[in-house]
């Protein structure tokens, strides 16, 4: 049974800009860490696949183990766009490791954020995770992906912006500083624009939502009614969870603080600062894994 306490562990954050993976062992905690390419099953499976791989990999050659070692491995995979059973089992059945869970990013997110405690979560970064851990119970709404969900995201300011950009360019909208430096990066051509949404994945409209962010900080109209849809949108999905005010919340991810200043003072009141992330969250459910093996076979 000791030596379940020198199990390889491996915690994975996969979404749709980049994945992260960290790996130690029950014991010693997390040894090393990687960053990789992005990871969204939903928007390209075989992709998501190789890149957890390779990231896993990248972690164990930064110093954590032998690659060879890795077979032996407990894991947890948080990643973006596992939507059923189905896409977890695939996922489980690609990976060369002994024991693998796999999920979407928001148990590894709320995990992460609150260490096993209550709280209410919103992880806005390529996609977005409202979600919820009261009394041990787990709630969560949207989630749906890119193309029929993931409201106020990176991946969201980036398509709505881009689309205001043409209703400008066809006279059905009034420009601002905002979309004149987008419609800019595309050389001033709508063609460009529709070649890139032909291929664009999620992560690369949110490579745009930096700029729709400070543009709305900076007063820009067209970004800060954008974003405060989105925050709107928050909001609603904090209501459908069963928010209080005063309730403890969490913004995270890329995009996820900067909406604070958008949220009215009864939804900020419980606002604190999250105690990990979401590849903290993995590591520690597949830690998680290992010892309550160790207490059945005790």
């Amino acid at each position: 049974m000791s030596d379940s306490l020198h199990t390889l562990v491996i915690g994975v954050d996969g979404g749709g800009t980049g994945c992260r993976a960290a790996i130690g062992t029950v014991a010693d905690g997390v040894l090393a860490r990687a960053e990789g390419g992005r990871a969204n099953v939903a928007s390209d499976p075989a992709v998501a696949i190789r890149n957890v791989i390779d990231t896993v990999e990248a972690a164990a050659s930064n110093g954590a183990s032998a690659v060879d070692r890795l077979r032996g491995a407990t894991a947890h995979l948080g990643l973006a766009g596992v939507m059923t059973s189905q896409d977890a089992h695939k996922v489980v059945c690609a990976v060369p490791y002994l024991n693998v869970t796999v999920t979407d990013d928001r148990p590894t997110a709320l995990n992460g954020a609150f260490g096993g405690q209550d709280g209410f979560l919103l992880s806005v970064g390529t996609g977005t995770i409202a979600a919820a851990n009261i009394d041990g119970v787990y709630r969560s709404v949207g989630g749906w992906g890119f193309h029929v969900g993931d409201h106020a995201s990176g991946s969201w300011l980036g398509h709505k912006c881009l689309r205001h950009v043409l209703l400008c360019h066809d006279g059905i909208a009034q420009h601002s500083d905002l979309t004149r430096a987008l419609f800019a990066k595309f050389d001033n051509d709508p063609n460009e624009i529709v070649a890139f949404s032909m291929s664009a994945k999620p992560g690369d409209y949110g490579a745009f939502a930096p700029e729709v962010m400070e543009s709305a900080s900076a007063g820009d109209p067209v970004g800060k009614k954008i974003v405060e849809k989105g925050a709107g949108h928050l909001m609603r999905c904090l209501s459908a969870l069963r928010f209080n005010a005063g309730d403890p919340l969490c913004l995270t991810g890329g995009v996820g603080p900067h909406y604070a200043k958008y949220f009215p003072d009864d939804i900020t009141a419980g606002l604190i600062d999250r105690q990990g992330n979401a590849l903290d969250g993995a590591f520690a459910l597949a830690r998680a894994s290992v010892e309550n093996s160790r207490e059945g076979l005790s």
